[in-house]
């Protein structure tokens, strides 16, 4: 809780908040009504509450860019490879707790990000939305975040390869090959065609991570060319 309490800035009171934020469902025990308790809940919430804030703060800060732009970037600060660089960062990384034994390596891959929705959403639900807004914005988005970079690097591969396409006079499309279901996670697999030839492939917890990972291994290769 000591812990907690200085990455938050604030003194937690509800403690059982803070410590569904540390349990991944890997590690969840049943309660007394046969329910595994893991964070999973407060992330779906965090998930939501996060993504508001980010849109204020980029409405108020960018006053004159239209609604793509502030969409797109908002896209890029909560999307999960960079909230798990944030979490590390804050040392969230140090309170989770998984089991080791049977890791995966796409299944444990967002751990860390997931970890800190669930702790945006304990941090709403102990304090409200004007504490929770500070520590998002004094806390994370103000000290982790560099808005002019973010601007200037598009890290959609699929944006990227679609131009590159249109660019040369080609087609693209993406398909998903297949969907391999796990206990605890579905694994996608994608492959990438140009004008109907295979090109990249990839894999990743949703339809749209694996058309990126696919994306970006297709880019590779073209870009070789």
């Amino acid at each position: 809780m000591s812990s907690i309490g200085q990455i938050v800035g604030l003194k937690p009171l509800n403690l059982y908040l803070y410590r569904l934020v540390t349990q991944h469902t890997s590690v969840a025990k049943e309660n007394k009504n046969g329910l595994k308790e893991s964070y999973e809940r407060l992330e779906y919430l965090g998930d939501a509450v996060l993504g508001t804030i980010v849109a204020e703060f980029l409405f108020k800060k960018y006053p004159f860019k239209n609604e793509g732009f502030l969409t797109e970037i908002r896209s890029r600060m909560v999307n999960r490879e960079t909230l798990n660089q944030i979490a590390v960062k804050i040392g969230l990384n140090n309170l989770v707790e998984y089991n080791q034994g049977n890791k995966h390596g796409l299944a444990f891959k967002s751990i860390y990000g997931d970890a800190l929705e669930a702790l945006v959403g304990a941090v709403y639900l102990d304090h409200g939305y004007a504490r929770c807004h500070r520590f998002v914005v004094k806390k994370l988005l103000i000290p982790h975040y560099d808005l002019e970079k973010i601007i200037q690097v598009n890290p959609n591969h699929k944006s990227q390869l679609i131009e590159w396409a249109h660019q040369q006079k080609k087609e693209v499309r993406f398909e998903v090959e297949e969907v391999k279901n796990n206990k605890h996670f579905k694994e996608f697999v994608a492959q990438v065609f140009v004008d109907e030839e295979p090109c990249g492939r990839g894999t990743g917890l949703s339809k749209k991570k694996a058309e990126q990972s696919a994306a970006e291994k297709s880019l590779e290769k073209l870009v070789q060319k």
